[in-house]
């Protein structure tokens, strides 16, 4: 591909070729791609296994968490429906009775005391739910010093 067949008047035999070779990049490319393709298939095959068949139902995906939020003003609510704190052990021990399995996410707001989030996840804990956890953003620029 990058072959000279003479120069005209007037040109340095000496003069560098201006063109790039590509022949060798392309025979190691190709090297390359018949190699990711014969070992490909063997890396997600694993140890081969014949599977016992097995007449269980399949194990159903979790149900979504149910979300608890408690606003800047205190206010509490389930999902999108406000809830008064004191209705709220019954309402959720109803939701409990409903779904055994439930796991609840609490959102506080940053600006609310963390004794006041803290009571809503021990109302929580009194309705019998034994799955909750806190929500948080991910924090922009971990690492930044300050």
């Amino acid at each position: 591909m990058a072959f000279s067949l003479g120069g005209s008047e007037g040109e340095d035999d000496a003069a560098p070729m201006s063109e790039i070779n590509v022949t060798p990049f392309v025979d190691v490319m190709l090297v390359l791609l018949i190699i990711f393709m014969v070992a490909a298939p063997m890396m997600t095959a694993g140890v081969p296994v014949d599977l016992p068949r097995s007449g269980a139902p399949r194990v159903a995906t979790p149900a979504p968490p149910l979300v608890l939020t408690v606003t800047r003003e205190g206010a509490v609510f389930i999902g999108d429906e406000r809830v008064e704190e004191a209705a709220l052990p019954e309402r959720l021990a109803a939701l409990k009775a409903a779904n055994p399995d439930i796991a609840v996410h609490v959102r506080g707001d940053r600006v609310e005391p963390y004794g006041e989030v803290l009571r809503v996840m021990g109302r929580v804990a009194t309705a019998g739910i034994q799955r909750v956890s806190l929500i948080a953003e991910a924090e922009s620029g971990a690492g930044r010093a300050r």
